[in-house]
């Protein structure tokens, strides 16, 4: 692969909104995938491995727990400088800022959210420094976009629940210590999270091998066969499974930032790529068609920057509606989509070879497009929104 020669397109000075330590927590993370995470990750993309030597690195630059407050080993990030961060690892590739993510967002931060002293004493500052990995269990092998029927069952035994059941599609799954997982009580039929241990019994897990996307990321199965879990390990209960997708919020804000640093990255190969390239006698950048691919992908990253950064700040200030964080993540990915196709073309057939990072980013954002909710669950959750209609 090239060198990581990456520069940031900025073409509306949205820098110009950010704050120094923002700036700050962008810059050095986007040095730190320069520097560790792009010589190594098409090898772990084609290997389909992921590159868990990352794991000390990311703890070091704060990645886990960035936005919790530092007595649990956080680092007390506002949501713009998280967003920032997490743009500039997808950028590297998706599988550092899935795996970042689900760590933050979905374990972390619904341990701090929900849990007891006994449950962040236990967990956080572990977590926090990498020697503990998580995994966020709630999509199940027939209920990805409805999680509301789960099949995973749990019951009270004495001082323990037993749960059974399974979940698919976990990122870390295959190498977690612990899972946050959810469950439906056999009883009265409300949803509860569990951590779970790895060493627990009836816990197990499985990788999903050969597949196309995600290829660095370890996505797996987690499996209860009565899987027995001390009650003081039950995180928190709800009658509804509005509680479940609220935890997903900071986890889909995320997807949207990164998916643009994504789009940044392809948008700044293709634009190089094509001042450098020469067909006919001269540069490609000189033909029209190819202007107007480059005219498009810069005007559609600069209109997602600034949503990004409206939403952070919204989100920071508590006012952003799970509606809107929907209409960011679709947005974006679809956004980001459609730069690396145009990216691709440009880079003809350069564009499918290992030495440039475009197909690996593609292909990640075929999955991206499913991740944390599909296109069309988030166009109708904006469309019930804007219409009080559901269609779902």
């Amino acid at each position: 692969m090239r060198k990581d020669q990456f520069e940031s397109p900025d073409y509306y000075m949205v820098e110009k909104l950010f704050s120094d330590e923002q700036i700050i927590v962008r810059d050095a993370t986007r040095q730190w995938v320069k520097e560790y995470v792009s010589p190594v990750i098409e090898d772990c993309n084609l290997k389909g491995v992921f590159p868990k030597e990352l794991i000390k690195g990311i703890a070091e630059i704060g990645g886990f727990g960035a936005i919790l407050p530092a007595k649990y080993g956080g680092s007390e990030l506002d949501l713009i400088s998280y967003g920032l961060m997490m743009q500039e690892l997808e950028r590297g590739d998706s599988s550092i800022r899935v795996m970042c993510s689900i760590q933050t967002s979905l374990v972390m931060n619904n341990i701090y959210e929900h849990g007891n002293e006994f449950h962040k004493d236990e967990f956080l500052i572990k977590l926090s420094k990498g020697e503990l990995i998580g995994s966020f269990g709630l999509s199940e092998p027939g209920h990805g976009s409805d999680p509301a029927s789960m099949q995973t069952r749990h019951k009270i035994d004495r001082d323990h629940y037993i749960i059974n059941g399974s979940k698919m599609w976990i990122g870390n799954a295959p190498f977690c210590d612990i899972a946050l997982v959810w469950s439906k009580s056999n009883d009265n039929n409300n949803y509860a999270c569990f951590i779970v241990r790895r060493d627990d019994p009836g816990f197990s897990t499985a990788k999903i091998d050969k597949k196309w996307s995600f290829r660095a990321s370890e996505t797996g199965e987690l499996i209860f066969d009565n899987c027995k879990v001390h009650k003081k390990y039950l995180l928190f209960e709800s009658d509804n499974i509005n509680a479940a997708l609220s935890s997903l919020n900071i986890a889909r804000y995320a997807v949207a930032c990164g998916s643009i640093g994504i789009a940044m990255e392809c948008y700044d190969v293709a634009l190089k790529y094509s001042n450098e390239r020469i067909q006919f006698g001269k540069k490609i950048s000189s033909n029209q068609l190819i202007q107007k691919k480059l005219v498009d992908m810069i005007t559609e990253i600069t209109k997602a920057q600034l949503l990004n950064w409206k939403l952070g700040l919204m989100m920071d200030d508590g006012d952003a509606t799970f509606e809107q964080i929907s209409m960011a993540k679709r947005n974006n990915v679809s956004v980001a989509y459609n730069v690396a196709r145009n990216a691709r073309q440009i880079l003809g057939g350069m564009g499918i070879t290992a030495e440039y990072p475009v197909m690996r980013h593609l292909i990640n954002l075929e999955t991206l497009i499913t991740y944390q909710g599909t296109d069309e669950i988030h166009t109708l959750i904006t469309g019930r929104n804007i219409t009080g209609v559901s269609a779902f």
